[in-house]
């Protein structure tokens, strides 16, 4: 990683935080990104930088952090969208969006297109997007993204954001290949750390004796989006989504419906009003 510029979203805790570090160890230049001040402060004094704080349900946050990033930065070779969570629907953004649908995918999308130039500058570079397995519960509704017209649930709305992350990687893929962007979606397996802090049933479940025996440790959840990273753009990861480190994990066949694919694209460009 020596001689790499890394960003890193949701570094606060858990396995953004441990991903960070692995790579700044590995002697990439890393910036770190996250809401907590707080929880950011130590991750960013142990990569070596100072704190880059962002509220993903403020979209004028996620603006305001990418021109932070432009001042900082010329080139950036790994963009690690992995700031989100599972919420619960009936909370609306300050924006006024649901928030699975707005944390999960509006603001990494609205992210990674306002730093396309620093990405295309390196020449080559790579998009890492955190997904899940709980993508499989997902289901896009391209003409009612924000549940105006249908009742949202914790879950399945958790699980549209995840699918929408595959969707939106293998936007970049067919869009910026050109620019020299790759871009992969990974999950990277049940974590046991402080995923679901913000849903009181989730927040249950990793509080009880549950977590124990049903989730991995931090470390074992960062490895394989530091694996990814040192990877690097390669071309047969692009537009691929990964279960852990085996390519092409399960998931929902939208994932690869080309209608969805575009018309996702297009309806956040409009959402986050991007030309």
């Amino acid at each position: 990683m020596a001689g790499r510029t890394v960003l890193v979203t949701g570094a606060s805790d858990g396995i953004g935080a441990e991903t960070a570090r692995a790579l700044a160890a590995r002697g990439a230049t890393v910036h770190v990104t996250g809401r907590s001040a707080d929880k950011l402060r130590p991750v960013a004094e142990a990569v070596g930088t100072e704190p880059l704080i962002a509220d993903f349900s403020r979209l004028d946050d996620v603006r305001r952090l990418a021109a932070q990033v432009g001042e900082r930065v010329e080139t950036l070779d790994v963009l690690m969208n992995n700031a989100g969570g599972t919420f619960a629907p009936a909370a609306k953004t300050r924006d006024g969006h649901e928030p699975n649908f707005q944390i999960n995918h509006l603001a990494p999308y609205l992210l990674t297109n306002l730093l396309r130039p620093q990405l295309t500058a390196a020449g080559q570079s790579l998009v890492v997007n955190t997904s899940s397995v709980g993508n499989l519960m997902g289901k896009i509704v391209l003409d009612d993204l924000d549940y105006e017209h249908r009742r949202a649930f914790e879950f399945p709305a958790y699980g549209t954001g995840k699918l929408m992350n595959i969707v939106f990687t293998r936007g970049i893929a067919q869009r910026w290949s050109d620019d020299g962007v790759v871009s992969v979606a990974v999950h990277p397996g049940p974590v046991g750390s402080s995923f679901g802090r913000d849903s009181w049933l989730v927040g249950l479940a990793y509080r009880s004796p549950l977590k124990r025996w049903a989730t991995i440790s931090v470390p074992d959840g960062a490895a394989p989006l530091i694996a990814l990273a040192e990877r690097g753009p390669d071309p047969e990861v692009n537009g691929r989504y990964f279960d852990r480190f085996k390519a092409d994990g399960r998931e929902r066949r939208q994932a690869s419906d080309q209608a969805v694919i575009d018309g996702l694209w297009e309806r956040s460009a409009a959402l986050v009003e991007l030309s």
